[in-house]
């Protein structure tokens, strides 16, 4: 339960027992509910216990009872409150493009409790501006938002109207998956899933992260950390993760060769067995 009363949904898998009762929580994009993390919930669970949630107005969670609180501090204020449900852990945490943000500014506000980072296709802040490399989206978004906002009705219904298969054949086009390394079934959840988003709600919330930064905090964290980029990720390019990796001190990058903005089921295998060196080596062996 979030602070204003808003259900959150909490699921968690309990097969390892880690050194020290480290668990590792999973946080996700924007308009997302969990398909990023579908092979890393079954490889990374043999090694630590895994809390994976959903955010306010996402997945199986609530609507927000306050349709204000939906910026980056919020949506960390949210994960503390998860991670308190578990019996408060040390914790790895684990964000996928806007959850980088939802990360970091946790670690913000209590970095004794976090052990380890895995930042994956994600950035610290102003995701708008840097969105395709251009600040397109950051110009058009305030229009948007206010345009939706007076038509709210007419928005929501055209939004849910589109369907899940022409959006991955348009996402496809442009470059936004790669077509060899997909499979359908591992995307298309998240396709339909964000038809069924609250448009008003998705559109706030990204103006918010458009508008949150964590770059301060980056040469202070001090917890291993890992971040993984793709190097074709046009949501956000991998400049960002290069930029984390060398403000974050002992920052580790793996760049992955064709990988897009959903690289992390594109080459899963790659991408789990690189996390589970990371979290074996780096956090539970201490080294």
């Amino acid at each position: 339960m979030a602070e204003d009363g808003t259900r959150l949904f909490v699921r968690s898998k309990d097969d390892a027992h880690a050194p020290g009762s480290i668990r590792a929580f999973l946080c996700d994009g924007i308009a997302c509910d969990g398909f990023i993390w579908k092979y890393v919930w079954d490889d990374l669970s043999k090694l630590v216990p895994l809390t994976h949630w959903n955010y306010r107005g996402h997945g199986r969670s609530a609507p927000p009872r306050d349709p204000e609180r939906l910026d980056i501090p919020a949506l960390a204020d949210d994960l503390t409150r998860v991670r308190r449900h578990v019996d408060d852990p040390p914790a790895i945490l684990f964000g996928h493009s806007m959850g980088c943000q939802v990360a970091l500014e946790a670690y913000r506000r209590h970095p004794d409790k976090v052990k380890g980072l895995v930042l994956i296709c994600g950035t610290y802040g102003k995701v708008t501006s840097t969105f395709k490399n251009t600040p397109i989206l950051e110009l058009i978004l305030p229009k948007l938002v206010d345009t939706v906002l007076k038509h709210e009705n007419v928005a929501r219904a055209i939004w849910s109207r589109i369907p899940p298969e022409m959006a991955l054949k348009i996402a496809l086009k442009a470059g936004d998956i790669d077509p060899d390394k997909i499979r359908q079934e591992d995307i298309l959840p998240y396709l339909t899933h964000m038809t069924h988003i609250d448009l008003p709600m998705f559109l706030k919330m990204l103006r918010a992260a458009g508008e949150h930064s964590a770059e301060d905090l980056l040469p202070r964290v001090k917890v291993p950390t890992l971040i993984i980029a793709g190097a074709r990720d046009s949501f956000t390019p991998p400049f960002l993760a290069e930029a984390m990796a060398n403000a974050i001190p002992g920052a580790e990058l793996l760049l992955l060769e064709r990988g897009t903005h959903v690289a992390s089921i594109e080459q899963h295998d790659v991408v789990d067995a690189r996390i589970a060196e990371f979290v074996q080596k780096r956090i539970l062996s201490g080294s």
